[in-house]
C-alpha cells in the first residue's frame, strides 16, 4: 500500500520500489527460507526500511504481496503462452511455471498460515484464479484436437495436487517436471500431430 493523496496515482518511483521489494522478498525467501529478515529484504531491494514500511506495514503484508504477485503472474502467463505455442505446448509450459510457483509457495506457506486472519480467503481467491486459468488452457487444447475431449478441469486439478504432493522432498522439482511430460503424453489424442 503506497500512501498517495486521494485520487492521485502512485508515483512511478513508488511503484518501482514496491516491485523491487516484492522481487527481493521472493528471492530471499526462495534462497534463505522463511526466516528472512526485513533488513535482508530491503538490502536486496536497495531501498531503506522506511520505504518498505510505506508499502507493507507488516512482514505478513510482504509475504502476502509475494504470494499474490506469483499467483497473478502464473495466471497471466497463460495468455502469452497461448499466443506463442500450440495449445498443448502452452499447457505443458504453464505446468512448468506452476512447479516454480509451488516452489515459492512451499517456502512462504508457513508464514501465510501464521498471519492474523489466516489464509482461507487468500487461497480461495488464488485457487479460483488458477482453476480458471487451467480450464482455459485445457479447453483450448481440447478445441485444437490435441487433447482427448473427455478430460475435465477437475482431472487436471487432481493430477496437479498429486504432482505437487511431495513438494518438500529433495529433488521433487525434477521428478515433477519429468512427470509432466508423461502426463502430457497421456492427455494427447492418439494420432494427434506432435
Amino acid at each position: 500500500m503506497t500512501l498517495s493523496p486521494p485520487g492521485r496515482k502512485p508515483r512511478a518511483d513508488a511503484i518501482r520500489n514496491r516491485e523491487k521489494l516484492v522481487e527481493a522478498a521472493k528471492q530471499a525467501f526462495t534462497e534463505m527460507g522463511d526466516e528472512v529478515s526485513l533488513d535482508e529484504i530491503v538490502r536486496r531491494a536497495g531501498v531503506g526500511i522506511g520505504t518498505l514500511y510505506r508499502h507493507f506495514p507488516t512482514r505478513d503484508a510482504v509475504v502476502e504481496a509475494v504470494y499474490r504477485r506469483e499467483t497473478g503472474q502464473l495466471a497471466d502467463a497463460a495468455g502469452s503462452l497461448l499466443e506463442k505455442e500450440t495449445p498443448i505446448e502452452a499447457l505443458r509450459a504453464w505446468l512448468g511455471l506452476f512447479i516454480d510457483y509451488m516452489a515459492t509457495k512451499r517456502v512462504i506457506a508457513p508464514i501465510l498460515a501464521s498471519a492474523p486472519g489466516g489464509t482461507v480467503a487468500l487461497y480461495e481467491t488464488s485457487g479460483s484464479l488458477l482453476r480458471a486459468t487451467l480450464t482455459l488452457l485445457l479447453e483450448r487444447a481440447i478445441a485444437s484436437g490435441e487433447v482427448r475431449p473427455e478430460i475435465e478441469p477437475e482431472d487436471l486439478t487432481q493430477a496437479l495436487a498429486g504432482l505437487t504432493y511431495g513438494s518438500s522432498t529433495p529433488g521433487w522439482e525434477g521428478r515433477t517436471r519429468r512427470l509432466i511430460d508423461v502426463w502430457i503424453a497421456g492427455l494427447r489424442v492418439p494420432d494427434a500431430p506432435r
